[in-house]
């Protein structure tokens, strides 16, 4: 049997963290192996069942083990000895999502402690170490850019105006970034494997513990499933880059280049990680609406007035540009987001007529 590959997931009792912690043992167990995984979370929104429940998903034959047996350190990332935890484990990569997720908090200082300035320890540890990391950065580093108002697709350099102090922490962590391939340029080395993914609206199974930041599928599905009609802002227009977690995964992984198996010699950098096109929130409730098999008739669309407090730093339109993407990391988004909208709305569905699992 191959060498079993370490991978450090911060994180990776989140949402998007437990998948991908599934989808890294899947991979490793496609290629013979089984990966040793390290999981880091303060367990703020993580939570141990998010690990358990994305784990017996896999059980339906996409390579999986079916159980969770890495490690979980528990913990904040500014608390871990990186130099040390890096060369005890020697992993091949990290992927580095923990992060204070709710873009409604207010508290600057807070945010910018937990998501910034944490990072730096990790990276000059991963550059010394020569370990690749991959990183999440957001669709909220770009604010409201010009694009918006002409309702087209977002490239990298549109970013940096961000509308609330979330997103500003993710730009300060590409600064930080943009700092060291600097440093390494100016030095004459190699550039480090470093790169920031901004991911736009993620959505998919294991949602369930994620209340308010839950993805407007998520939400909307619950709404129809108790029995109540699914409310938007007027006039459900506002349109997204919706992303299912398949591909999020999978382009994380493919961020880590060899590390993960992925064929291709990527470029360290920021890069977009989106579906490539917008959904207006009315074609979003549509597609949950016929995936749970309900008339419009039976619960029409509410729609209210959106709060002065929301507007302040609401993005009415996100969509990104995937070009770049597929130049620098070899990948481009595999799963259609309409479709994946009605089978999320089916999996809720059955979980909660099943086990009343949270997912």
């Amino acid at each position: 049997m191959p060498e079993r590959p370490c991978y450090i997931v911060t994180g990776g009792a989140g949402f998007i963290g437990a998948n991908l912690c599934r989808a890294l043992d899947g991979r490793a167990r496609a290629h013979g192996t089984e990966a040793e995984l390290v999981v880091i979370d303060d367990f703020r929104s993580g939570s141990f069942a998010n690990l358990v429940e994305a784990f017996a998903r896999s059980e339906a034959g996409d390579g999986g083990g079916g159980v969770f047996s890495g490690e979980v350190l528990a913990g904040s990332v500014s608390e871990v000895d990186w130099d040390s935890l890096l060369e005890a484990r020697e992993p091949r990569a990290v992927f580095h999502l923990g992060a204070i997720t709710d873009t409604t908090v207010a508290n600057e200082r807070e945010m910018i402690e937990v998501n910034s300035e944490t990072f730096g320890p990790m990276l000059e540890a991963c550059v010394r170490g020569q370990v690749p990391l991959v990183y999440a950065s957001s669709a909220a580093t770009y604010g409201t850019p010009a694009q918006a108002a002409s309702r087209e697709a977002f490239p990298l350099e549109a970013a940096g105006r961000p509308n609330n102090v979330y997103g500003f922490s993710k730009w300060l962590m590409e600064v930080e970034h943009r700092r060291a391939l600097a440093e390494a340029s100016r030095a004459g080395r190699e550039m480090p494997h470093v790169v920031g993914l901004r991911y736009f609206n993620v959505f998919g199974p294991g949602e369930g513990r994620k209340g308010k930041m839950a993805s407007m599928v998520h939400q909307l599905a619950v709404q129809l499933l108790e029995g109540e009609s699914p409310r938007l802002f007027e006039h459900g227009e506002q349109a997204r880059d919706q992303v299912p977690v398949e591909d999020v995964v999978s382009c994380t992984i493919a961020a880590a280049g060899r590390a993960a198996w992925h064929e291709f010699d990527v470029e360290p950098g920021v890069y977009n990680l989106g579906s490539g096109r917008a959904t207006t929130f009315n074609e979003l409730v549509e597609a949950v609406r016929s995936a749970l098999e309900f008339d419009a008739g039976e619960r029409p669309t509410e729609y209210f007035e959106m709060p002065p407090s929301v507007r302040a730093f609401y993005q009415e339109y996100t969509c990104a540009d995937m070009r770049e993407t597929e130049r620098g990391l070899g990948w481009k988004p595999s799963v259609d987001p309409v479709r994946a909208m009605g089978d999320t709305a089916r999996h809720i569905e059955h979980s909660r007529r099943g086990s009343g699992g949270a997912s």
